[in-house]
């Protein structure tokens, strides 16, 4: 059990890295813009506060920090220059790194949310209406 926290700490330790290492990378003017286009959408997520699926939904809830966000830094890593990304991991691990949550970043997420919300109702609205025409004869 032991064993296992420590592997959960260095992994979310490494994950924080990672991110730091995005986000200096992302100022690199070295970086292409689609990399760092992808770059500020994780990075964005990964400092928001509100989740895109709430941790307190089971299972998925816990879904896009296990799996979203460390496949979005995989591909995210890919897209940077070696030797950006050699310079942007040197400069993640010289020092602590405070990344701060962004409330922006919280703001699209509540957007995403509001959305597919809208997206959702349309599509009942149309369900019950055909539901009606049906009942109706039209």
């Amino acid at each position: 059990m032991l064993n296992g926290l420590k592997q959960l700490r260095l992994l979310a330790r490494r994950l924080k890295n990672e991110i730091t290492t995005l986000y200096l990378a992302a100022r690199d003017p070295r970086t292409p813009w689609y990399a760092k286009a992808m770059i500020a959408g994780i990075v964005a997520y990964a400092l928001s506060p509100i989740d895109l699926i709430p941790d307190f939904i089971p299972v998925l809830g816990y879904l896009d920090d296990l799996l979203l966000l460390p496949i979005g830094i995989y591909l995210a890593l890919k897209l940077i220059p070696a030797e950006v990304l050699i310079d942007a991991r040197r400069r993640a691990s010289e020092g602590p790194s405070n990344l701060p949550k962004r409330w922006s970043a919280a703001l699209i997420i509540i957007i995403l949310w509001l959305v597919a919300l809208v997206v959702v109702g349309l599509m009942i609205a149309r369900s019950l209406d055909t539901d009606a025409q049906i009942l109706i004869g039209g």
